[in-house]
């Protein structure tokens, strides 16, 4: 991706633990178009509220790499931890807390919301 995030979040909801296999995941989300070079797996689900994503993940190691929502071609989401940075910004975002684990802090200054606010 080039260019700076638009936002970097963390999603605790019950699919994106599943999902990342961690207690949340974490995503930074870019302006489109981007260009995808190599093959990708693909997984749609549908959210709580009823959009559909589109998970991309390498067919090889699994590894989840970003995401888009049906219907909105604004923007995708990248797995922070697709790129290995860890001067990656720090999220701003945090939803789904209700279902955050009691044990993860978040930094200081992150504006939570109960579910998705969307």
């Amino acid at each position: 991706m080039q260019g700076e995030p638009l936002g970097v979040g963390v999603c605790h909801c019950l699919a994106c633990q599943r999902r990342t296999g961690s207690v949340f995941a974490s995503l930074a989300s870019f302006r489109t178009p981007y260009t995808m070079t190599g093959a990708a797996a693909e997984y749609v689900r549908a959210g709580d509220q009823g959009s559909r994503f589109r998970f991309r993940f390498c067919p090889v190691c699994g590894s989840n790499v970003f995401h888009t929502e049906e219907g909105d071609s604004s923007r995708v989401s990248v797995a922070v931890g697709a790129f290995a940075d860890p001067a990656f910004s720090p999220p701003r975002v945090s939803v789904y807390d209700c279902r955050r684990h009691h044990w993860v802090q978040l930094p200081a200054g992150v504006v939570t919301f109960d579910k998705d606010p969307a």
